[in-house]
């Protein structure tokens, strides 16, 4: 007797609010709880169709190769650098995710996160708390952002509206991607390097693959310099983590805005005597707005797919209306 519904697999535990969503209309397995890796495939793993996956998390081929009746890895994030998508497509398996749908979130959080780096918010706070507030506060100045100048790594959907909300807070914009957009409201740099030496302020935001790790090297973080500020709202994989950390400890750059790291959850004693930083635990995207809208999109190309409609959004596709309608039927 073949399955009353789909069996579909979620891939992480950070997925599992989802599941009672997707029960009415699949089987639901769940990764992590098949520790015996040959059971699971010699099992259930037969019958999976699609996995609904976080996608900066790895998914190994030689698995999915294993999974017969796979033919949908469907990303709720906007990121899919954890999905060897070349390898997708060789053995027909679509990959679909959630673009955009959280930029503008994701750029409230980056403009904000430098504000807080810049202006010392985060240590003041701090110092008013532990009772460290002393009569000269108020003489230790710190530079205005204003009329400073920004450049942003990448400049897709967060890119660009990172790029907009920093000129509304006067900051002069510039950009640098490895493809021209003629279309851009705001210069491309000539490299990424020039971008770093003409910029106070250093947003990345570019999409995270394989050819961009260690993008942002101790090269240029030392171009962007000692009174410099990075703010990285991308995936840790883009950044030089120790050539970060290493420039932060003596001075090379001055200050940075993390929201993720190279591990997560990154080891809290990594960044003990890291100074001049405001660390947040990958939330950028996280909104009550955004959230279910990045669900919606996946169930909307789940149902798509089991349908044999064409996907809402697939990668390297553009998302659809119907997919974002979608958000009110499943709130």
């Amino acid at each position: 007797m073949p399955d009353a519904k789909p069996v579909i697999l979620l891939s992480h535990e950070m997925l599992l609010p989802m599941q009672p969503l997707l029960e009415p209309a699949y089987v639901v397995a769940r990764l992590w709880e098949h520790k015996d890796r040959l059971a699971f495939l010699d099992g259930v793993g037969r019958k999976v169709q699609a996995v609904v996956h976080a996608g900066e998390f790895r998914l190994e081929p030689d698995l999915l190769a294993e999974m017969p009746r796979l033919g949908l890895i469907a990303c709720v994030s906007v990121g899919y650098d954890g999905v060897d998508v070349p390898w997708c497509r060789a053995h027909g398996v679509a990959v679909t995710h959630a673009p955009s749908l959280n930029a503008d979130d994701v750029a409230d959080h980056a403009v904000g996160s430098l504000i807080a780096v810049w202006r010392g918010l985060v240590e003041g706070d701090r110092r008013v708390r532990d009772g460290r507030w002393e009569g000269h506060e108020r003489l230790n100045a710190r530079r205005s952002l204003g009329r400073k100048k920004a450049g942003v790594v990448g400049l897709g959907g967060i890119g660009e509206a990172v790029a907009r909300r920093l000129e509304v807070f006067g900051l002069q914009v510039a950009w640098w991607g490895p493809r021209p957009k003629p279309d851009a409201r705001w210069p491309r740099a000539s490299s990424l390097l020039d971008l770093a030496k003409d910029s106070d302020v250093l947003v990345v935001a570019c999409r995270a693959e394989a050819a961009n790790r260690g993008l942002i090297d101790r090269a240029v973080i030392e171009a962007l310099g000692p009174r410099g500020c990075l703010v990285n709202v991308a995936r840790g994989s883009v950044v030089d983590e120790d050539a970060l950390i290493a420039a932060l400890k003596d001075g090379r750059l001055g200050m940075a805005a993390l929201d993720v790291f190279e591990k997560e959850p990154t080891p809290a004693a990594r960044w003990k005597d890291v100074p001049n930083t405001v660390l947040t635990p990958h939330t950028a995207g996280a909104t009550l707005e955004s959230a279910p809208q990045m669900v919606a999109m996946c169930l909307e190309n789940l149902r798509c797919f089991f349908h044999g409609e064409p996907l809402a959004s697939p990668v390297g596709g553009s998302a659809e209306p119907r997919a974002r309608e979608a958000v009110e039927e499943y709130r």
